[in-house]
């Protein structure tokens, strides 16, 4: 394969959104297919306006820089997303670094939001890609964890630290399963946790939403 994980990530998702339309659900809770890809557009596009997504007072700024998407034909703004925006094309490893999570996540976010949705099959070399991305950015992607918790990979048995601490509970699963469970989806597949009971239960109870 020769083009990245992202790009791929981007043009799947931008099929299923075509296909679906815009007022397909999402996992994003209040958010539809057209309010994803404006989300989507802000945040690469729009990089000032996208600061409301981390600081709550500019808040007021992403949404009307998403309500001025949403107004667009909703297939013009679907084609628009397909293509990175020109810094990204002129720097390919800075797509990888920021959208390669941001797409893959999502990419679910649409496909699990239809009542028909299962799990899919990512090739082995993209799994490697996420897993070594998610170890290098462990206390990041950790960092709204309530309790010690380390991720273990279902199919190698591989563990990385995602909040450091005594007696962690141990999150494992496969790949894609674990990133989207950290990222706070609910709708995850086949995760099994162990530790202290009660740390278990915080940690399930837990709002992670990214």
């Amino acid at each position: 394969m020769t083009d990245s994980l992202a790009l791929r990530e981007r043009r799947a998702f931008c099929d299923l959104a075509q296909v679906l339309g815009p007022d397909a659900p999402t996992l994003c809770e209040g958010w539809d297919a057209q309010d994803l890809v404006a989300h989507l557009l802000v945040r690469e596009r729009d990089p000032i306006s996208s600061l409301g997504n981390v600081v709550p007072p500019l808040a007021g700024l992403t949404e009307k820089a998403m309500a001025r998407r949403r107004a667009r034909p909703f297939e013009v703004e679907v084609e628009t997303l397909r293509t990175p925006s020109p810094p990204l094309r002129v720097l390919p490893p800075l797509d990888r670094l920021i959208n390669t999570f941001e797409l893959v996540v999502h990419h679910e976010d649409l496909r699990r939001g239809q009542p028909d949705w299962s799990p899919r099959s990512l090739p082995a070399e993209d799994v490697d890609l996420m897993w070594s991305q998610l170890r290098r950015g462990g206390m990041f992607f950790g960092r709204g964890l309530p309790v010690p918790t380390v991720v273990r990979r279902a199919d190698t048995g591989e563990t990385a630290t995602m909040r450091k601490g005594v007696d962690p509970v141990t999150v494992t699963g496969d790949v894609v399963e674990l990133v989207l469970f950290l990222f706070g989806r609910s709708a995850t597949s086949g995760l099994a946790f162990e530790g202290p009971e009660e740390r278990v239960a915080e940690l399930q109870a837990a709002d992670l939403g990214v």
